[in-house]
């Protein structure tokens, strides 16, 4: 099995994480509390109370996790192109896979990534929701102290089950989700592409973008409750599952809560989706 794609995967992923991050951790505290009037009311409180060190809370431990499940994603995706097609990564511009291919090879690749993603994910969360200041003499300490710290809580709180909160719902999100972010970033590379050869820097950065902004688009609702479950735990409520989660949230806030943190969600997607593949196809060139 071809490592290249999982090695590209990995350091797309680092980038990738390190340009979205303050976003990411603005959505998140937008589809998890209710202190915020919007975006820019969030980010203002963030940076007064908390420097902008606040924007960058949980990350240490995402460069590397995430990062390694970006690999996972783009590992599997690949793979599972060159069972299904028996062409390699070189090949695939003279031998174009078709689109139901390149959909259930995205499919597998999101499915794949939840069994790494989930645990993860839940760990950032939690840290992206501390919203104390740094740390002064005589007051009280965050809830958790950094990401290790924060899975064993976990584990003693609520078990080690409850480090997948959320996971089924991190599944839904994730397994169409990108399938139709291959599909997409495959498309609209191959209309700004002549037959055969390889897409310019431009159209890759172009269709990692639109691709990153439709998958999101698609995947904010359930973003939305898989964040709510995965931060139940911290809140001793509990919900009896992902449709559970759905009906409470709507009864509380109505239809709009599916589409909280889109905006951001979108504003975030473009930029780190195409610096994501811009780096993951020029590694694979470099290295082909």
């Amino acid at each position: 099995m071809p490592v290249e794609e999982f090695v590209a995967g990995w350091i797309s992923g680092a980038l990738g994480l390190v340009l979205g991050h303050p976003f990411d951790t603005v959505k998140v505290r937008l589809q998890t509390q209710t202190t915020y009037r919007g975006i820019f009311d969030c980010v203002v409180k963030t940076y007064r109370h908390e420097s902008l060190l606040g924007f960058f809370k949980g990350m240490s431990f995402p460069i590397a996790s995430i990062a390694v499940v970006n690999s996972v994603l783009f590992g599997v995706y690949s793979n599972t192109l060159l069972a299904l097609t028996a062409t390699s990564h070189r090949e695939r511009r003279a031998q174009p896979p078709s689109y139901a291919h390149v959909f259930l090879a995205g499919c597998t690749g999101g499915f794949m990534q939840v069994y790494c993603l989930a645990p993860f994910d839940l760990i950032k969360v939690r840290l992206q929701n501390q919203t104390e200041p740094r740390a002064r003499p005589g007051s009280p300490p965050p809830r958790y102290r950094g990401p290790v710290h924060c899975a064993v809580s976990i584990c003693q709180e609520e078990g080690p089950r409850g480090l997948f909160r959320g996971a089924w719902a991190l599944m839904l999100r994730d397994t169409p989700t990108l399938g139709i972010y291959f599909v997409t970033y495959e498309w609209l590379c191959r209309q700004s592409t002549p037959e055969g050869q390889s897409p310019s820097s431009a159209s890759v950065l172009v269709a990692g973008g639109f691709a990153g902004i439709l998958s999101w688009a698609v995947a904010t609702p359930l973003d939305v409750i898989k964040s709510r479950m995965q931060m139940a735990g911290l809140k001793h409520r509990v919900y009896r599952g992902v449709l559970d989660c759905m009906a409470s949230s709507v009864r509380q806030e109505g239809l709009g809560v599916f589409f909280r943190g889109l905006t951001i969600n979108s504003a975030r997607a473009f930029p780190v989706n195409a610096v994501i593949f811009l780096s993951y196809e020029y590694l694979l060139r470099w290295w082909g």
